[in-house]
């Protein structure tokens, strides 16, 4: 008997199948509005037309992927009743409860993901995209879940995808999916392939920018696409599951509440410190294999170098929570010695990191510790004092100044009004840095493994 080969990327992604279903999606797009509905009635002939081309599409391309069977089937009966009931607020509840990717991470397992929804980082309407993804599970990673256990996390990488992933969005969250309730979630997919060519080209070009002399070790992470993306793969790993771990003042994470931005700078931080000070653990253990201490030294390397390059840089200085955290570890840095700004030209003390990037996660640690027994406004208070500690606020900041009783005494919303969208500005350092990297960065927007 002669065997027919498995499909492979390209046929996949060349398939007229999926080419007709990408080009549905971008003639529907135009029709929605922001809640992912179509109002005008004049259009609905012209999206039935297009939802059953969608249909269609999937049914062809369903046999590529056995493992999505019932999603598939379940998400053209989405679109049919979303057609049936005249293009309102799309519900895709139950397709979305059908998906499920956690179930088989399979190193190289390929999905087709369909639905209305929006792209964190890219749109914020909820317009029907489709996504082609394979699953990113090397087996170092599957042996290291089983001590940082994480049954929701999904790392993925871009195989094809509609404009909403033509941004800098670089996950595939199910709480974007336009549905009538709320389930329980079981995965979360990022997209490790995104995360490790932007990280490569924004390093690549800070370091020579600032005559960085880089280890051997780190300059082979930034000359490998695949050893980047798995080392993205661990450090995602630990962060993802400690934003419901350690001493944790209620809700960390904060979801659906209006809090001060710097409050979710140190929860990200804690995280991020959190994978690095377990990537330095792992390398000092007598027991460690050596593929897993590799790539923890490469963790290591990834979130100081992510988090002091790209993150300050990227996106308006708007509440920048994520930027925040940058600057504040390169302060730290700078502050305890170990990363120099002399004659133009950045230095670090490599052998002193690891233990100065811990002592900044034991801050946070303690402060999340002490935060246990404290009122909402001490904590948001002495969450201030710790950045404050680092970085200087800005010359017009109230809380710097010294907030009043009436908004100490009145509801929080009067605290989160009273920080400035640039509570703390970036430094000269960064200023002169964001006027050589900006290209670079606006560059990253829709990047993927194989552009890196």
């Amino acid at each position: 008997m002669t065997m027919i080969p498995a499909p492979t990327v390209d046929d996949v992604v060349a398939s007229p199948a999926w080419l007709d279903l990408k080009a549905a999606v971008a003639a529907l797009q135009p029709l929605q509005i922001h809640d992912g509905s179509i109002p005008d009635s004049a259009s609905h002939a012209e999206a039935g037309g297009l939802v059953t081309r969608i249909r269609a599409n999937v049914e062809k391309l369903s046999d590529l992927f056995p493992f999505d069977a019932d999603y598939l089937n379940l998400v053209s009966a989405d679109f049919e009743r979303w057609q049936a009931e005249g293009f309102g607020i799309p519900d895709f509840y139950d397709s979305l409860v059908a998906f499920h990717p956690e179930r088989h991470r399979e190193n190289g397992l390929r999905h087709l993901v369909i639905f209305p929804m929006y792209t964190q980082n890219g749109s914020t309407d909820r317009l029907v995209e489709a996504v082609l993804i394979e699953v990113v599970w090397p087996e170092f990673i599957g042996a290291l879940e089983q001590t940082y256990t994480n049954a929701l996390f999904v790392p993925i990488r871009f195989l094809d995808f509609t404009t909403g992933y033509d941004t800098n969005s670089a996950v595939l969250f199910p709480e974007t999916v336009a549905m009538r309730e709320i389930p329980a979630f079981t995965w979360g997919a990022i997209f490790a392939d995104r995360e490790a060519a932007r990280f490569r080209r924004v390093t690549l070009a800070a370091a020579a920018i600032t005559k960085l002399d880089l280890p051997d070790d780190a300059q082979r992470l930034l000359a490998d696409q695949k050893l980047a993306e798995e080392t993205f793969v661990m450090w995602d790993l630990i962060h993802d599951r400690t934003h419901m771990r350690g001493d944790l003042p209620f809700d960390p994470f904060m979801i659906k509440q209006r809090m001060p931005y710097f409050l979710y700078s140190l929860e990200e931080l804690r995280c991020d410190l959190t994978a690095f000070r377990e990537a330095v653990k792992l390398v000092r253990a007598e027991d460690t294999d050596d593929v897993t201490r590799e790539h923890a030294a490469l963790v290591q390397y990834a979130i100081l170098f992510d988090r002091m390059f790209r993150f300050p840089l990227t996106g308006d200085r708007t509440r920048n929570y994520d930027g925040l955290g940058g600057q504040l570890l390169f302060a730290w840095l700078h502050q305890h010695n170990v990363l120099h700004w002399t004659d133009t030209q950045l230095a670090i003390d490599w052998a002193d990191v690891p233990d100065v990037v811990v002592q900044l996660s034991d801050a946070i640690n303690d402060l999340y510790w002490r935060s246990i027994d404290r009122p909402k406004t001490a904590h948001w208070l002495a969450a201030y004092d710790l950045v404050r500690s680092v970085l200087d606020p800005h010359p017009a900041s109230h809380w710097a100044r010294g907030l009043s009783d009436d908004i100490l005494t009145g509801p929080p919303r009067g605290m989160t009004d009273a920080v400035l969208d640039d509570e703390f500005p970036l430094s000269m350092f960064y200023e002169a840095l964001s006027k050589k990297m900006g290209d670079v960065i606006e560059s990253t927007k829709g990047i993927t493994g194989t552009a890196a």
